[in-house]
């Protein structure tokens, strides 16, 4: 599932430490699902109802209940067990997607990507066995908005872009998430080798931003993916 719809958590899952592989795939198959099932529908209570399928899974994982048999879920419940619960703020945060609606403002948009890219972060943090706390939120901030921007002119279609595509604001967002980038890079000198993975915000994450920052769309080659996936394994570079 992961190595077709997410290649760049997929290159996570390899890049780990074969201990902790279990709990990352899970936790990205999961944070796949959860994605989709909050664009399942242009009919916000569908969404709604299978995200909310989800918030009981969690919450069942989380006290120990069983869980349906389920090719996500089941495994998921294996890999973490109550550890899990922080993944429910993921789907909370999903529930703003479901509702097909812009974004009115840049801040909306922040703590979107926040709540949905910083809840998983921390929790691939816990996968990998490193809390990185200083770097988590600038990291997720400039992940998340990598990956939304990058993402954009789909997002539009789905009604789910900034307001009246105001091209200032959008370029705005860009430089924040540069800006994020860069103070995650310096705070996170110090960062323990095997805590790249949980911190890695995409291939071509910086070009993406720096493209948007121009107003511009940037597509990231199949080489440049692959060598950036190549750095992450074999020297722990998690900037992107």
């Amino acid at each position: 599932m992961l190595r077709s719809a997410d290649p760049d958590r997929f290159a996570c899952v390899m890049a780990a430490r074969p201990g902790d592989r279990a709990r990352l795939a899970t936790l990205y198959a999961a944070n796949l699902e959860i994605a989709r099932a909050a664009l399942a529908s242009a009919e916000p209570l569908i969404s709604q109802m299978r995200l909310q399928w989800w918030t009981d899974q969690i919450a069942a994982i989380a006290a120990g209940r069983a869980v349906p048999a389920h090719e996500v879920a089941s495994p998921l419940a294996a890999a973490w067990g109550s550890d899990i619960a922080p993944l429910a703020e993921v789907v909370e945060a999903r529930q703003r997607d479901a509702l097909r609606e812009p974004f009115s403002s840049k801040a909306e948009v922040i703590d979107h990507v926040e709540g949905c890219t910083g809840g998983l972060m921390r929790l691939a943090a816990t996968a990998c066995g490193s809390e990185a706390d200083d770097v988590l939120q600038d990291q997720a901030r400039g992940a998340g908005l990598a990956a939304w921007l990058g993402a954009y002119p789909q997002l539009r279609e789905l009604n789910l872009g900034l307001f009246g595509d105001p091209p200032e604001q959008l370029a705005d967002l860009a430089r924040t998430g540069i800006a994020a980038l860069d103070s995650a890079h310096v705070k996170g000198r110090g960062v323990p080798r095997h805590a790249a993975p949980a911190l890695y915000p995409g291939a071509g994450a910086r070009r993406k931003l720096l493209a948007a920052a121009r107003g511009e769309m940037v597509e990231i080659s199949g080489f440049s993916r692959n060598l950036s996936y190549l750095a992450l394994s074999f020297l722990g570079r998690w900037q992107g």
